[in-house]
């Protein structure tokens, strides 16, 4: 599963989000990547392969204090496990990022309409036609183009978003994917797993699926995608890094056979409809002549 960490607050982003992205990387993953907030600018870096390579990557702008960035750990399931297809992906003017753990069901007909609209597809994924329609919908307030944005795909998603003409939030929202805000003191955190965060906080607030989070050093606000506010609940997690790599199970291998379960729905998630039991098979780019032509041998 893709992996999600986010930092907004006064320390150096980076070291933040690499060493979050490493807590992560259990999961298993193919490519890697950050977008950081300076100055109104936005920096993103990615590659392919492990976390080191993108240490490498990123040796340049180590140094420069960036406070506010998202990083990500992609599993490959729209395009190729390349650098081109890692996340973040960026709109056409470079001004927002987005990372996303998920599969949008309708990207097809919306990547339709954006290039429609004059918008230049870079890569294989379903996540950069998020972004474009995140910037066909932005007036100025990312929070609300997110919002306009989610209304219009179906499917599943966690994201986080940033854009250097919001340099002082981050956007996060859920649908079908799990995603946790932190809570710190002048910091405040987005992750897809606690444990990615763990270290700087144990105050969490966990998103609930249609609820988007808008997040600053000093605070956060959560409301829904029909724009109805939230009052966040705030849990305190009461495990050490250790136990909840674990879950708190006793061993890793009692872990692994309790979440077989989960694990199958995650495996079908977005996959299958279980009201009707009807599969969707987004992502194999086959049309719908060639897969009834496809012969069982």
């Amino acid at each position: 599963m893709c992996g999600i960490v986010g930092y907004i607050g006064q320390k150096n982003a980076l070291p933040i989000l690499m060493e979050g992205l490493r807590r992560l990387e259990y999961r298993g993953y193919d490519s890697a990547g950050v977008a950081l907030v300076c100055d109104k600018n936005l920096i993103v870096v990615k590659s392919a392969g492990k976390i080191k390579r993108l240490e490498e990557e990123i040796k340049d702008i180590d140094d420069m204090e960036c406070t506010h960035g998202i990083a990500h750990t992609r599993w490959a399931t729209h395009g190729e496990p390349n650098q081109n297809n890692a996340h973040p992906h960026t709109d056409s003017a470079e001004e927002i990022a987005l990372i996303h753990n998920g599969i949008i069901e309708n990207y097809r007909a919306i990547k339709e309409f954006l290039i429609q609209q004059g918008f230049k597809i870079k890569t294989d994924t379903d996540t950069e036609i998020l972004v474009h329609l995140i910037r066909y919908n932005y007036k100025g307030d990312l929070t609300e183009a997110v919002r306009l944005a989610l209304g219009q795909v179906e499917g599943t998603y966690g994201i986080a978003v940033v854009s250097s003409q919001n340099p002082d939030v981050i956007v996060a929202a859920r649908m079908g994917s799990p995603l946790v805000v932190g809570h710190g003191d002048g910091e405040n955190f987005v992750a897809s797993d606690v444990s990615a965060i763990l270290e700087h906080t144990k105050k969490v607030v966990y998103l609930e699926d249609g609820e988007i989070a808008t997040v600053s050093a000093e605070s956060y606000k959560i409301t829904t995608i029909e724009n109805d506010k939230i009052t966040p609940q705030i849990e305190e997690v009461t495990w050490n890094l250790d136990q909840i790599e674990k879950a708190g199970y006793e061993h890793f291998m009692l872990k692994e056979i309790e979440e077989q379960p989960a694990t199958l729905r995650n495996a079908f998630r977005g996959r299958l409809n279980y009201d009707d039991g009807i599969p969707r098979l987004d992502g194999l780019n086959l049309q719908a002549e060639e897969l009834r032509n496809i012969k069982r041998t």
